[in-house]
Parts: C-alpha cells; sequence; structure tokens
C-alpha cells in the first residue's frame, strides 16, 4: 500500500467498536505493517470508543521515530476525541517496545490524563504479531 492510498483509508472513519487489543491490532495491521520505516498513527475514538478519525503523525527511520506529544494531541483535539489510540510498526518484525516506546507511552498518558483524552493503548505491529502496552501493564 503507496502513502496516497493509506490516507485515503485513514480519511475514512467506520463503526468498528475498538474493545480489545486485538481489534485495534487488526485496524492498525493493513495501514502499517509493510513499511520499511516506523509509522506512529493515532486514531481518535468517539464516547463508544468507535474510530472517527486516523492519521499519521510522524515518520521515523528503521529503527527509530520522534513523537512529540503535542502533535498527538493536536490531532485528537481536532477531532474531538473522547479516547486515542496510539500504535507504531516495528519493521524489524519484533513488537517488544523499547525503552524509548515505554517511555513515550508514559509521557502520552500524562498527557492525555491531563486533557481529559484517555490513551487507552499503544499497540506495536510486528509480523503478523502485536504488543499492547496496556495487556502488558504499562497503561
Amino acid at each position: 500500500m503507496n502513502f496516497d492510498d493509506w490516507c485515503k483509508v485513514c480519511e475514512q472513519a467506520n463503526e468498528h467498536k475498538i474493545s480489545a487489543p486485538e481489534i485495534a491490532y487488526a485496524e492498525m495491521l493493513p495501514l502499517i505493517e509493510d513499511f520499511t520505516k516506523e509509522y506512529f498513527i493515532v486514531m481518535s475514538l468517539n464516547t463508544k470508543n468507535q474510530i472517527i478519525a486516523k492519521q499519521i503523525i510522524s515518520i521515523g527511520s528503521l529503527n527509530a521515530n520522534i513523537v512529540h506529544p503535542r502533535e498527538v494531541f493536536k490531532f485528537a483535539i481536532t477531532n474531538s476525541a473522547a479516547n486515542i489510540l496510539v500504535g507504531h510498526n516495528h519493521p524489524s518484525g519484533d513488537p517488544v517496545p523499547s525503552k524509548e516506546d515505554i517511555a513515550i507511552t508514559k509521557k502520552l498518558c500524562e498527557g492525555g490524563a491531563m486533557l481529559g483524552i484517555p490513551v487507552l493503548d499503544h499497540i506495536i505491529v510486528g509480523d503478523n504479531r502485536h504488543f499492547s502496552m496496556k495487556e502488558a501493564g504499562y497503561i
């Protein structure tokens, strides 16, 4: 999938309720699995945890990505999100989080708590596998 196709998919809201990490993973997988760089995305959710918008927040390198909470929450606020889900891919195929992944998750959760827009999960996508920060106890 090329970048333009991805953007078209991201513009389409849907009525899927995100009620488990596996559902969030299924929503993210087709969008970021084939990239050779790290792509960090945000999904804005309504009060029923249905996706109202998706967007790439940043594009990194093969093994790193700089994500700023300001950009994440700017997108969430613009879309009147009640909650957000964030995620990114690991081009290496190994979805185990790095220290930086854990640190940004903590920072985003703190920002979300202050703004009243909770981060429900941070999903890391690898080769047909995923890692849920919520399931692992980081959120």
